[in-house]
């Protein structure tokens, strides 16, 4: 297994051990599961980031309200600066320290409600509760495999090529080894990875479970000038996998001369700006370009800043599922 902190190596076995324990625990019922009114659909993966979840999340609520579902995305809201379980507000000022960059972002593209708390049993009764009584209510619950103290119908995970060779955390990236994906009752994968990741899923997966396939594209919201004639452009993003942002812009035939990595769901500041403008600068590239959960959380002021030097593009990774009836009928089967 490859791993992307070698110093770490030594602390695997004690998180392994603690995976282990809480496993245990469940088993004899120390731990408690605990189960809302609607449904629950689990959207989750094995790795600590960068699989793809939110987008897929985005795409499952799209289907869902199509079929006359009222549905909600719960989520924790990582590194939030509110407390409790709060509705997602998009237009609030400084809406992603707040909720969280990827609520925003939810809430932003979708319309749909999106709850955040530290415990998602709370959000959920929460948005139940606003919600009023609802025939068919679901509720999805964004990165939620390791989640388990919440009871779900449907456990949907990701699985991407890099998860196969990676390590547990802290020396990899994984929250949990390839075993772990016998609770899952969906299984997803990219389609430009089918052929690599399901030869390993043999025997791994429950009978029963379903396999999705998902199908990825970037998308711009708005085409400058000039980028069919090879506009260069510097690429700057705070994500789990920041070279599969840059990787895609370039397939799409988008000419990307320099990046900018952050860690993920890195606060921009007026410093990182001028490092950015800096890099663009001496690159000689005509605009910048930076993803949609980005895009929540650069101000007014400090977009501003950067568009006093050259435009600010954002990038929308949209998913779809390459058989969107098949997987409807599977959810709806499964939650109905």
């Amino acid at each position: 297994m490859s791993g992307r902190r070698g110093w770490a190596w030594p602390l695997v076995p004690f998180y392994a051990a603690g995976l282990a324990a809480k496993d245990g625990l469940r088993r004899v019922g120390a731990l408690r599961t605990r189960r809302l009114k609607w449904p629950v659909v689990s959207v989750g993966s094995l790795s600590a980031g960068g699989a793809g979840k939110t987008p897929v999340v985005i795409a499952l609520a799209a289907l869902l309200r199509a079929r006359g579902w009222a549905v909600d995305v719960l989520s924790r809201g990582y590194r939030r600066g509110g407390r409790g379980a709060e509705r997602v507000d998009p237009g609030a000022k400084d809406a992603a320290r707040r909720f969280g960059d990827e609520p925003a972002m939810i809430a932003l593209r979708t319309g749909v409600p999106v709850w955040v708390g530290a415990e998602r049993y709370a959000a959920g009764m929460a948005a139940e509760a606003a919600s009023g009584p609802h025939p068919r209510g679901v509720h999805l619950l964004d990165d939620g495999f390791q989640h388990r103290g919440l009871a779900r119908a449907v456990d949907v995970v990701l699985v991407t090529s890099e998860d196969l060779g990676d390590a547990l955390l802290p020396a990899g990236n994984r929250r949990e080894g390839l075993g772990a994906l016998n609770r899952a009752d969906v299984l997803v994968v990219r389609e430009e990875e089918r052929e690599i990741v399901l030869p390993r899923m043999s025997g791994r997966l429950a009978a029963g479970a379903a396999i999705w396939t998902v199908r990825r594209t970037i998308e711009l919201a708005v085409t400058p000038p000039g980028l069919d004639s090879g506009l260069g452009l510097v690429a700057f993003c705070a994500i789990a996998r920041p070279e599969n942002f840059v990787a895609m812009l370039r397939a799409t035939g988008i000419r990307v001369v320099d990046s900018i990595a952050f860690s993920d769901h890195h606060r921009y500041t007026g410093e990182d700006m001028r490092r950015i403008t800096e890099v663009l600068r001496l690159s000689g590239a005509g605009a910048f370009i930076t993803t949609e959960k980005d895009a929540v959380k650069i101000t007014t002021d400090l977009r501003t800043r950067l568009e006093a030097v050259a435009p600010l593009l954002v990038a929308r990774l949209h998913a779809e599922f390459v058989d969107s009836d098949a997987v409807i009928r599977e959810l709806e089967g499964r939650i109905s």
